[in-house]
């Protein structure tokens, strides 16, 4: 048996874990600044913005820290547009200081938060993303169905609106159970908060931010750990707000429906898109991350052949071919690589 001192060190090194290690004075000091904006000037050179900051950088930078340093620091407002993604989505771009304080924060806040997130979370984390999701499907898929033997069935989810609806006061007391400096929390609040949704006050992280993608998994893990400690699924993956549980048993998945509903909206404030939200087997066809996967293989969503059949037609560059190229190798692609000029 351990002994009481063991028992206690080991509760210690939990809490050491649990708790943010770093301190305000690590996230905004000068070396901090410099290796963020190294990291934020990658393939970024060229752009408008960051040349007019480049100029009197000296200037910028010790004014950014002194502001930082005397808690003076306040983040401006977002310039607007729309992309197409295939659907179109509304972007908010922060000025060039703002998204510096933001990789700042992200690189001291990142390893922290990364190790607290479960294994089968995918979006916006290193050596994880869709192709890693999509392996991942496709294990777990042959495992549930005892390598097709079985039927496999899936329950795939949705929320509705899901960066707008991210609460405020529910984010920030999930970073004060997990970040004990004050200053650091205050810092993270003037970022939440200078973006509302419109007509929804409190609410609403802008897509376009970095920390936005960090906020939102760490907004999540609650309901990953919930999915995994109290409901004990062996099989849920999930990608930002797109999410699947796979099993044998039909019944199982529509009973999991209601509980991760009252979660969501009890605990979270989020709702599941019901136009979003089904039950369908394996081999009738799962659309997940922009993939229609089946049995023994995948193919790419219609949707997505025809804009890059659309892009292709209009004389692209090498690399735009060459990133198609990658794409389209994670699928059963090769009708497609002919009828798009791709095939080598």
């Amino acid at each position: 048996m351990r002994s009481k001192m063991e028992a206690l060190l080991i509760e210690r090194e939990r809490e050491r874990e649990r708790i943010f290690a770093h301190r305000y004075e690590d996230i905004i000091s000068i070396e901090n600044l410099l290796q963020s904006w190294q990291e934020f000037l990658r393939d970024k050179k060229k752009r408008a913005d960051i040349a007019e900051f480049s100029t009197n950088f000296s200037d910028h930078i010790f004014k950014l820290h002194n502001d930082l340093k005397n808690k003076t620091y306040r983040h401006g407002g977002y310039q607007a547009f729309k992309i197409s993604d295939p659907k179109q989505r509304d972007i908010h771009k922060a000025s060039v200081r703002d998204r510096l304080v933001h990789h700042a924060l992200y690189r001291m806040l990142y390893p922290h938060f990364d190790r607290k997130f479960i294994h089968d979370s995918y979006s916006c984390r290193n050596n994880k993303g869709t192709h890693a999701a999509m392996n991942r499907f496709r294990n777990f898929s042959r495992k549930v169905s005892k390598n097709h033997m079985k039927t496999c069935w899936i329950l795939k989810c949705d929320i509705r609106k899901f960066f707008a609806n991210i609460d405020h006061e529910i984010l920030k007391n999930i970073l004060a159970k997990n970040i004990a400096d004050n200053d650091v929390l205050n810092l993270l609040g003037n970022i939440i908060g200078s973006f509302e949704t419109s007509g929804k006050p409190l609410c609403g992280l802008p897509l376009g931010n970095l920390t936005s993608q960090l906020l939102v998994n760490i907004y999540m893990n609650e309901f990953d750990h919930f999915v995994k400690r109290e409901l004990k699924e062996k099989y849920y993956i999930r990608y930002a707000d797109d999410f699947v549980f796979l099993s044998d048993d039909k019944n199982h998945l529509e009973n999991l429906i209601p509980k991760i509903s009252a979660f969501l909206e009890w605990k979270l404030k989020l709702e599941l898109h019901p136009k979003k939200l089904f039950i369908k087997t394996l081999a009738s066809g799962i659309d997940f991350l922009g993939w229609i996967h089946f049995s023994n293989h995948r193919t790419l969503r219609s949707s997505t052949k025809r804009k890059m059949i659309r892009t292709l037609q209009g004389n692209p560059s090498d690399a735009t071919k060459d990133s198609y190229r990658g794409m389209i190798s994670h699928g059963n692609t090769w009708k497609l690589k002919k009828i798009s000029g791709l095939a080598e």
